[in-house]
């Protein structure tokens, strides 16, 4: 998996998605599908054969702290994730890619 084309690809959904927005709780549901589904579209566009999971965390900033991990049990030679941390004023956006080989 190519990580700098991954890393473009979230950035440039996140950026679709919420761009310079201010948070607001009500339209956090909206802007993770977004960000999700975008995500999704474009990977798939790319034509490879893998199997994809996205998530999306969408958090205020507020001065409270986050911390998340993964771990995966996978072949280290084809499968593999991407994991970008996005911020603007008011919020922070956290998405993961993992791509899984077929």
């Amino acid at each position: 998996m190519n990580l700098i084309m991954l890393s473009s690809i979230i950035k440039e959904s996140v950026d679709a998605a919420i761009g310079g927005s201010t948070y607001q709780h009500s339209r956090v549901n909206q802007w993770s599908s977004s960000v999700v589904e975008n995500c999704l579209g474009q990977l798939t566009k790319l034509g490879k054969p893998f199997k994809y999971i996205v998530t999306c965390i969408i958090m205020q900033k507020n001065g409270a702290g986050l911390q998340t991990a993964t771990s995966c049990f996978w072949d280290n030679t084809t499968d593999g994730s991407c994991t970008v941390r996005w911020e603007n004023k008011s919020m922070y956006c956290i998405v993961s890619v993992f791509g899984l080989a077929i």
